[in-house]
């Protein structure tokens, strides 16, 4: 766990993306590469490289990359677990991690080549119900289920964050949102 009156911004596995870093991919000019906005209950991987952004709270974002590849998708997702009542949407965590990999794999990623970094699950209410944890447990659970290393997270914690994600290069940058009130 986060201590969150010690951190106001945090940089995950990488640089923080800014529009002076070298952020580049390798076959694209910097001012090539497209944005994407990816709101709650969604998910985006796309070949070409882009900067995804995207806010966060008691939600969960998983970001895969494939090292050999050079490519990246990203989820965002609201509860853990669908109960297999009503529609199977990306809103569910095992859903959303689920067709997040399966639509890398369409674009050519392996698992073996895969990691993933972690970020969300923010405790905003004081509730019973603890979405935010939940939903960060359904991610390690499934992606160690799946055989994708974890190789960065920032989870849980009482504050929402804010993503910048390079699907080309695999850098993440995060920094949170608001003050605590401890």
């Amino acid at each position: 766990m986060v201590k969150v009156k010690e951190i106001q911004k945090m940089e995950i596995g990488c640089e923080l993306i800014t529009p002076s870093s070298s952020t580049q991919h390798p076959t694209t000019k910097k001012e090539e590469i497209a944005k994407h906005y990816l709101y709650p209950s969604a998910l985006f991987a796309e070949k070409a490289p882009h900067i995804v952004d995207t806010v966060l709270g008691s939600c969960v974002a998983v970001c895969l990359y494939d090292t050999k590849l050079k490519i990246g998708g990203i989820n965002h997702y609201m509860l853990p677990f669908w109960n297999g009542s009503g529609l199977a949407s990306p809103k569910f965590g095992n859903i959303a991690i689920e067709k997040l990999v399966e639509k890398m794999l369409k674009n050519g990623a392996t698992i073996e080549n895969m990691i993933a970094k972690v970020f969300g699950g923010a405790n905003l209410m004081d509730s019973y119900m603890q979405i935010g944890s939940r939903n960060m447990d359904i991610a390690k659970e499934q992606l160690i289920h799946d055989k994708i290393k974890i190789v960065a997270e920032n989870t849980g914690g009482v504050i929402g964050r804010k993503l910048k994600y390079h699907t080309g290069t695999g850098q993440v940058g995060m920094k949170f949102l608001g003050k605590t009130g401890i």
